[in-house]
């Protein structure tokens, strides 16, 4: 796919073209990760949070077949309120284009599609990972895969706690993905600060982790670079405490026989309901302290540019 290909929104183009910093942002989170009308709520806020931040937010999705970089309301209306809009990986981009499907991007096909639209950095809630279980169904994140391969910086509060976190970390060190932990020594376990698990690489300022991925680029590594940034402490729910709705909600899935693509937007579903809302608030949370991290980030990229 070449650049004149995508469908850029006015304000990402003139940054894109004029040096500015732009972060991308995904529409998964949009679409499945949270009920209406507070994704279309928490999607207003994160672009506006950005641009108070002196960066252009670029969310990204698949809409009538065409990739589309830099949403307007109407468009991000759309992926809020419409019904079974399918989440799509970079395994999906190519059909969802050719079937001119809406298509709300997860973090593999995000990751991919910046990388192709000109930018470097991308926030998210929480990436995919080594599902529990993985040595016996080999449930693998396609995320864990592009990071390995898109030189893309993806900020984010780890992984989702839903998975398998120290396989996970295992995976991305077999892969080769430098993984940072922003000002923090544990890899942070999505709804919770602390997982119990040594992060590789500890950074406490942006200008650092801009220069690291600056160095990344010139010794020509194709990697992208995982941010782990921690869930802000007054919106944290203990590990201890979460890994119990955790193990809860997982025995539901097993007992409605949901697995696939369907077991993580159920299972984040239902650990809304067992509780009580407070994993909700703390996955808007999280999101929007990644939305600042990577806006931070993202303006030091465009000065060392």
């Amino acid at each position: 796919m070449k650049k004149s290909q995508i469908s850029y929104s006015d304000d990402v183009r003139e940054a894109l073209n004029s040096g500015k910093p732009v972060l991308a942002l995904e529409s998964t989170i949009i679409a499945h990760g949270m009920p209406y009308p507070e994704n279309l709520e928490f999607a207003r806020e994160a672009e506006s949070m950005a641009r108070d931040l002196g960066v252009i937010p670029a969310t990204i999705a698949i809409l009538n077949g065409e990739v589309c970089v830099g949403l307007d309301d109407q468009q991000l209306k759309v992926l809020a309120s419409h019904d079974n809009v399918p989440k799509v990986a970079t395994r999906e981009i190519a059909i969802a284009l050719a079937r001119k499907l809406h298509g709300a991007t997860t973090v593999s096909a995000t990751m991919r599609l910046a990388q192709l639209a000109g930018i470097n950095i991308f926030a998210t809630g929480g990436i995919g990972g080594v599902h529990r279980g993985a040595e016996k169904d080999f449930d693998v994140s396609a995320d864990l895969i592009e990071l390995s391969r898109t030189p893309v910086i993806v900020v984010s509060a780890g992984a989702k706690a839903i998975l398998d976190l120290p396989k996970t970390l295992e995976y991305l060190e077999t892969m080769s993905v430098p993984v940072i932990g922003y000002a923090c020594s544990e890899f942070p376990a999505f709804y919770s600060r602390n997982s119990g698990i040594p992060i590789p690489v500890r950074m406490d300022k942006s200008i650092e982790i801009a220069e690291t991925f600056s160095n990344q680029r010139q010794l020509g590594i194709q990697s992208g670079m995982l941010i782990a940034n921690p869930v802000p402490e007054e919106y944290e729910i203990p590990f201890g405490e979460m890994d119990i709705f955790i193990r809860q909600a997982l025995g539901d899935a097993k007992l409605a026989g949901i697995d696939g693509k369907r077991l993580t937007p159920f299972l984040l579903g239902r650990i809304v309901e067992l509780t009580n809302g407070r994993s909700l608030e703390s996955n808007r949370a999280l999101a929007l302290n990644n939305v600042k991290l990577g806006a931070e980030i993202a303006q030091k990229l465009a000065e060392l540019a």
